[in-house]
Formats: structure tokens, C-alpha cells, sequence
């Protein structure tokens, strides 16, 4: 297991917000970070998966991070069945499912995100979900310090949420996916469509941490920022994406606080306007 001090952490989060953490910890296996969470002397450290939908608030925390970047990853297949630590990432997957033709992940080729954090959030696109994949998980219950094991249907999932979001006392270790024999070419075919279309739509040309905001009922967060006139709206180097107006992109050296002010001027111009109240999808911390 490696542990950094002062770990200068631009490198993982995806908006490159520069912030620094006291120490981290980076666990090689589900011991290490056992290890790490059993320790009576750590005070609540901070989690990070990717890194892909949280936005870094301060320029230094004065804590520790644990993060699952490059690390805690190793996954297992049996015939139609993948198991894969918090680590891995929903990319790895959705390529080690097509080496052999097993059909489902498609979608998430091009969706940035590490198991853990897609398994609490119930990370999707297109009208799929990850939970319909989902058999079972494996996790780590921080009110008793008991490793635990829960089938999907008692995870309560629903759109971008789950009882682990809800809770915020689960740390996830491991999640068994059920997937589908299919065609192999078929199976690559709509993985390269789906990121064809994500590039076309999404500004990936910038960092950013994906869609801001979760979808209102009966409405559209890009279309609602058009009608606004709130595309191309920046504080400091954050800026609502001109290409779609549900992302905030990183120009230049944009901060935590830049991104939060940022969202308070949507969120109050949309609530003025449409009376909705806009629910932020990515984690702050």
C-alpha cells in the first residue's frame, strides 16, 4: 500500500481543480483498506473513487484521503458473470464484456467513472441503468465496522440514487454484475456509437465532472440553460459548456468555490424562472 503526504490531488479529481490533501492512501486490496477504516487514530477520511463527479471545494483539506485511482481494482469472470472491486473502472469493464461477447455494458464505455462511484449513484445513459446489472454488493458498513453483503432489489434503487447515497455509511468493496451472452460485433458496434454521440454532444474538450444537476421531471437542464440564456455564463475559469449547458468546464485554472458560485447563479435563476428547484448530481466535498 502507498501513502503520500501533501498529495497534490489535480490529478484526481476531472475538473483539475488544484486542492491538496494532508496525507493519502492508496489500498492495493480490500485488507489494506480495512486496514485503513479500522484505524482508530484516521478521523472520517475522504473517499475517492475517479474522481469523476465530485468537485472539490477547498484548496487544502486538512484530513486524509483514500483514494481507489489506479489501485483496488482486480476483477473476475465467471462465463456471464463479472465481479470487480470498488477501483476498476466502468471503462475496463465494458471492454473486458465485450473480449467475451457479453452484452450490457455498452453504454458505459464512455461514461468516466469507477465502480464504487457508479454502484452508489446508479450511474446510466440512454434509459439504462448500472442496477439492472447489479447482483449483489459487497461493502463495508462504517456504523458497525462490518463487512456486509446486499442483493440489488434491497438497495432501493432509483434515478441517480440508492440507499448507499442515502445513507452515506457504506463503503462499497466489491459488486457482482449479471450480464448477457450476445454478439460480439453488435456489442462493439454500439460502444463505439454510444461514445460517437456522447463526443458529439458533450464538451470533451475541457475538464469537467459530467452532468452537474440531475434531470427535473419533465425537463431538460441543457434546454432550460438555453432558454436562460446561461450558456457560456463563467466566474473565474468555470464556465457553463457552450456545446451543452448541463456541464461546467474547467477553461483554464477554475477552483472549487468558482464551480459552487457558479451553480448558485443557475440554480437560483432556474428556480426564479421555472420554480424548480435544481438538485445537484456531483458529490461536494
Amino acid at each position: 500500500m502507498r501513502i503520500t503526504e501533501n498529495l497534490n490531488l489535480s490529478s484526481f479529481n476531472s475538473y483539475r481543480i488544484n486542492a491538496s490533501c494532508k496525507k493519502a492512501y492508496f489500498p492495493e486490496n480490500e485488507s489494506d483498506l480495512l486496514a485503513i477504516l479500522g484505524d482508530p487514530n484516521l478521523d472520517k477520511p475522504v473517499i475517492l473513487g475517479n474522481g469523476n463527479n465530485i468537485i472539490l471545494s477547498r484548496q487544502f483539506y486538512n484530513q486524509d484521503f483514500i483514494i481507489l485511482n489506479g489501485c483496488f481494482e482486480n476483477t473476475e469472470i465467471n462465463k456471464n458473470i463479472i465481479v470487480a472491486e470498488a477501483g476498476a473502472t466502468m471503462l475496463h469493464l465494458s471492454e473486458l464484456a465485450l473480449a467475451n461477447s457479453l452484452t450490457g455494458f455498452e453504454i458505459f464505455y464512455d461514461i468516466p467513472s469507477s465502480v464504487g462511484g457508479a454502484v452508489v449513484m446508479n450511474a446510466g445513459a440512454g434509459g439504462e441503468e448500472i442496477k439492472d446489472y447489479i447482483e449483489k454488493v459487497r461493502y463495508l458498513d462504517l456504523d458497525d465496522m462490518k463487512v456486509k453483503e446486499v442483493q440489488v432489489d434491497d438497495i432501493h434503487y432509483s434515478y441517480r440514487n440508492s440507499i448507499f447515497q442515502q445513507q452515506g455509511s457504506a463503503v462499497i468493496l466489491k459488486t457482482w454484475f449479471r450480464l448477457q451472452k450476445g454478439n460480439q460485433e453488435m456489442i462493439h458496434s454500439k460502444m463505439q456509437e454510444t461514445k460517437k454521440m456522447r463526443w458529439e454532444k458533450q464538451p470533451r474538450d475541457y475538464p469537467n465532472c459530467g452532468s452537474v444537476f440531475k434531470r427535473p421531471p419533465g425537463y431538460f437542464v441543457g434546454q432550460i440553460m438555453e432558454e436562460l440564456g446561461l450558456k457560456g455564463r463563467s466566474i473565474g475559469d468555470a464556465r457553463i459548456s457552450e456545446k451543452h449547458g448541463g456541464f461546467i468546464i474547467n477553461t483554464g485554472n477554475a477552483t472549487g468555490e468558482d464551480i459552487l458560485k457558479l451553480i448558485d447563479i443557475v440554480k437560483e435563476k432556474v428556480y426564479v424562472r421555472y420554480g424548480i428547484d435544481l438538485e445537484i448530481e456531483q458529490r461536494i466535498i
